[in-house]
């Protein structure tokens, strides 16, 4: 179960809004949702938590490139919108040859292949998984202007968002969407 919500920040404080992630494909993607809740391009914070196993933060600010945040890389890359982040954060490839079935054929060999070609360029999905690393990746450092330090970020559990909204004095914003 995933919640995600956006945080932008106004003359007059922050805005809370739930969102919903079913258009979410790419890391433009949820850029693009954040600049649309962007008041003057100000800063705008977008919280994704997977309950009980990782969350993560983009901040978006006018056309700059977002900063990203993710718990646990391990946990977020088993995940539809964590593997956007981790991916973005890791280098990941977004090529995966399983997706591009149209040049398989039936038996499962490429087109031109027989099937005693050497395997050498096949990717086990599971490889890559075990690449990622457990534990924090990005920028720690994506609120401190904002009143959170790096070392109270990476304090924080799977149940972070109360609190980092508490920190940017936004928890009764964050709560009437949760």
């Amino acid at each position: 179960m995933y919640f995600a919500a956006l945080l932008a920040r106004t003359h007059d404080g922050w805005e809370a809004s739930d969102t919903e992630l079913d258009d979410v494909e790419t890391l433009s993607d949820l850029t693009d949702l954040a600049r649309e809740a962007s008041v003057d391009e100000d800063t705008v914070l977008v919280f994704i938590e997977q309950e009980d196993a990782w969350f993560g933060i983009i901040r978006v600010e006018g056309e700059e490139d977002p900063r990203i945040f993710v718990s646990d890389a391990a946990a977020a890359a088993r995940s539809s919108y964590g593997e956007i982040l981790t991916n973005e954060l890791l280098g990941g490839d977004d090529d995966d040859p399983a997706d591009d079935l149209d040049t398989l054929d039936l038996d499962g060999t490429e087109d031109g292949e027989t099937d005693e070609d050497d395997d050498e360029d096949a990717v086990d999905p599971m490889a890559e998984l075990d690449s990622v690393p457990a534990g924090p990746v990005g920028d720690r450092d994506i609120l401190t202007d904002l009143g959170l330090s790096e070392k109270e970020l990476l304090a924080l559990d799977t149940e972070a968002l109360p609190e980092i909204a508490e920190s940017l004095g936004a928890a009764e914003v964050l709560e009437t969407v949760r």
